[in-house]
């Protein structure tokens, strides 16, 4: 499946390179000239998902830096950059407890 994956993201690519609409059809068409069969709702939700966007932007931002998106209600709230610097050692403390009541149930790696 991975492969099927792989080549309509390869002829979304192709196209957005010739500078030509991506489109479900269009995929379907370079997929099967490379003797991959994907399903046309692949392509169309792929198609759909490009629509609109500039692939060549997208790409050439893709190792650019930045802050990471707050996730969650609570980070939006919280007030963006502060709360989405902070999710992170609070996730960080769960796992650390989690792994502490581990112990003190009397399991250990090598018991």
């Amino acid at each position: 499946m991975a492969t099927v994956e792989l080549a309509a993201t390869y002829a979304a690519l192709i196209l957005a390179d010739d500078g030509v609409e991506i489109t479900s059809d269009k995929i379907v068409a370079l997929t099967t000239a490379a003797n991959v069969e994907v399903e046309p709702i692949w392509a169309t939700l792929l198609a759909k998902a490009l629509e609109g966007k500039n692939v060549k932007d997208l790409l050439s931002n893709v190792g650019a830096g930045g802050a990471a998106p707050a996730t969650g209600a609570s980070a939006a709230a919280a007030g963006g950059a502060g709360a989405a610097a902070e999710a992170p050692k609070e996730e960080e403390k769960k796992e650390e407890e989690k792994e502490e009541s581990d112990d003190d149930m009397g399991f250990g790696l090598f018991d």
